[in-house]
């Protein structure tokens, strides 16, 4: 995975001045689109997108400097119009393209990415590959913007707003795995942009077929392979670190990569004010 990220940016870098497939890239390199989007905003701490817009802005701060015509700067590094270039110019260097131009200034560089894979042996992942068959999730969705780290108050707001006698009507229903009450976060953007909104469904799966309540909310799974990983301790940090030790030290030791597909959380044991918890998250795979 590593050295396919480090292949990646080096294809990035040779069409910054054009329009980048990111989905023939990933083709070229025997992985997916979807897997790698996700790799690379878990191990370079920015989505890909962003990356490759701040590779640009780098490289057209240096053209801006001189005299060619505004526009055509703009349209090599993709944009119709001095307008949309001067917004990413600015969201990248704080200041307009004009102003740089007029009197010079302070400009922030993205340097080139390189990723390197630093094996520690000091501590393990619990994990195990499930196979399951096709299975339903079914419960209470919103749509709620993603959250890097600490708690997510929409997703909070969304469960508490659900009547208690709920949770329990949810886990009479339950009747294969993941068990019990699940946190289910589905349809999320493949660069893992913080902000970006996912659908997050508060419920419990159920085999395919089953008779399902109609006020429920419905996300149908198709069969496939899942790593399941344990998770103890302060939550809900200790399921941030594990996904993002997933990316630094699972996925790159082990034949396995992300396809799309819900991601789900089961609570297995919890303390009364939820501040610890142990847990399975779940996330879909497949042979890389």
């Amino acid at each position: 995975m590593i050295a396919e990220l480090n292949a990646l940016v080096e294809s990035v870098e040779q069409r910054l001045a054009e329009d980048i497939d990111v989905a023939a890239l990933a083709m070229d390199l025997g992985t997916t689109e979807y897997h790698l989007r996700r790799m690379f905003s878990s191990l370079a701490g920015m989505p890909l997108s962003e990356y490759i817009r701040r590779r640009r802005m780098t490289l057209a701060a240096a053209d801006v400097l001189g005299n060619e015509d505004l526009l055509g700067i703009a349209v090599r590094y993709g944009y119709g119009s001095t307008e949309a270039f001067g917004r990413a110019f600015r969201s990248v260097h704080g200041v307009g393209h004009g102003e740089v131009r007029r009197h010079g200034g302070f400009l922030r560089t993205q340097p080139q990415i390189r990723f390197r894979l630093t094996v520690e042996g000091n501590s393990t992942m619990d994990a195990r590959i499930s196979e399951r068959p096709a299975f339903m999730l079914v419960g209470h969705a919103a749509r709620v913007p993603l959250i890097h780290e600490g708690a997510n108050s929409h997703i909070q707001q969304h469960i508490a707003s659900l009547p208690v006698t709920e949770h329990s009507r949810l886990k009479e229903l339950s009747n294969t795995e993941p068990p019990g009450l699940l946190q289910v976060s589905d349809d999320v953007d493949p660069d893992y942009t913080e902000g970006a909104e996912l659908t997050y469904l508060h419920g419990v799966a159920v085999t395919e077929g089953a008779p399902v309540p109609e006020d429920l909310d419905t996300i149908e799974v198709p069969a496939g392979t899942w790593v399941v990983f344990r998770t103890q301790g302060e939550h809900p940090a200790a399921l941030q670190s594990a996904w993002a030790a997933s990316a630094t030290e699972w996925f790159p030791s082990n034949p396995w990569r992300l396809r799309p597909g819900p991601s789900m959380v089961a609570v297995l044991e919890r303390a009364d004010d939820f501040s610890t918890a142990t847990c399975d998250l779940w996330l879909p795979v497949e042979r890389a």
